[in-house]
């Protein structure tokens, strides 16, 4: 099961995952599916089964697809559960074992770890990051070494919305509150940006952008409903990635971010501790010295723009480099 389209997930199957019955995977990028016992790692030989899951939009399908096709190649025998829901999902999948191995964002996941904690963690270097998720994570968590690529979170304003205001690329999220003046703006994004400090928490708090100034619209991650809402200009605002290519495509503007809401994003693997042995962990660190943002951007152009099957590009590129 290959293809992009077989390996959607459908809305009965991501019912199943909310209440706990998500017990097969929805496809395989050139993985062997089994059932087995995937807590079989420890020592120094690359054995035993991984689960790679992976949040509901396309980037992190594409990063699972690397991640398992690199321990794959390295003898573990890898299945797949992709683009199962958002991080307040496959968090808990991660902690009870059903999957074992995730992409991840460490300034993203460091501001749920918090939630979860009821505070706010400055985030100001990927080592102060990666230590405050240390000492937050279950127990039987962990993060491996980061990615120099980063992909962050962003509010973006669609064309109209950038025209209305006078805003440019060097205009921050503070000009555009200060342009609004009071006035209302819808903004769309997934439904936890209501939520979260990396969103309206966020721009409340940093920014002075009032909740009651907000028109909120509940869309995707960053994704094909996010990105057609600012393209048509159905919302003003929106939470597009940095490396998402449609931003430049549709003449989109992203506000810069001066007070650091959105956090620093090294991309990063989550693993459960039993899960690898120092082959699999050495394989997956040598992925990520791999990995920066220019050639994370390139990879989405094939996936999001070219259509290409995120298998096969992750196929291509670990080739390119050495790593399968």
């Amino acid at each position: 099961m290959n293809s992009w389209i077989t390996r959607r997930v459908t809305a009965a199957f991501s019912a199943a995952v909310l209440t706990g019955a998500f017990v097969a995977g929805c496809g395989s990028s050139g993985g062997s599916n089994n059932s087995s016992n995937p807590l079989t790692g420890g020592g120094g030989q690359a054995t035993g089964s991984i689960v790679v899951g992976s949040d509901n939009f396309l980037e992190s399908v594409l990063l699972a697809d690397i991640y398992g096709q690199a321990l794959q190649a390295k003898g573990y025998k890898v299945s797949y559960k992709l683009n199962i829901a958002s991080r307040e999902v496959t968090y808990g999948l991660l902690k009870s074992g059903t999957i074992t191995l995730k992409p991840e964002y460490n300034g993203a996941l460091l501001a749920y770890l918090d939630s979860l904690a009821k505070k706010t963690t400055p985030q100001t270097s990927t080592d102060q990051v990666d230590a405050a998720i240390a000492s937050e994570l279950a127990p039987n968590l962990e993060v491996l070494q980061p990615a120099q690529a980063q992909d962050n979170d962003t509010l973006t304003l669609s064309k109209q919305a950038a025209a209305k205001y006078h805003m440019t690329a060097n205009s921050s999220i503070a000009d555009f509150v200060t342009a609004l003046n009071g006035a209302n703006v819808s903004i769309g994004a997934a439904a936890e940006f209501q939520t979260r400090y990396q969103g309206i928490l966020g721009l409340e708090q940093a920014y002075g952008l009032k909740a009651s100034q907000i028109t909120f619209k509940s869309l995707d991650a960053g994704g094909t409903l996010t990105e057609t809402a600012l393209a048509q200009g159905a919302v003003d605002a929106g939470d597009l990635f940095t490396t998402d290519p449609t931003i430049t495509q549709n003449g989109l503007v992203t506000l810069t971010d001066p007070k650091n809401i959105f956090g620093l994003q090294n991309v990063l693997p989550l693993v459960n501790k039993s899960a690898l042995s120092s082959a699999g962990v050495d394989a997956l660190n040598a992925v990520d010295a791999k990995l920066d943002s220019k050639t994370l951007l390139d990879l989405d152009v094939k996936t999001q723009v070219q259509k290409q099957d995120p298998a096969a590009v992750a196929t291509a590129w670990l080739k390119s480099v050495g790593l399968v």
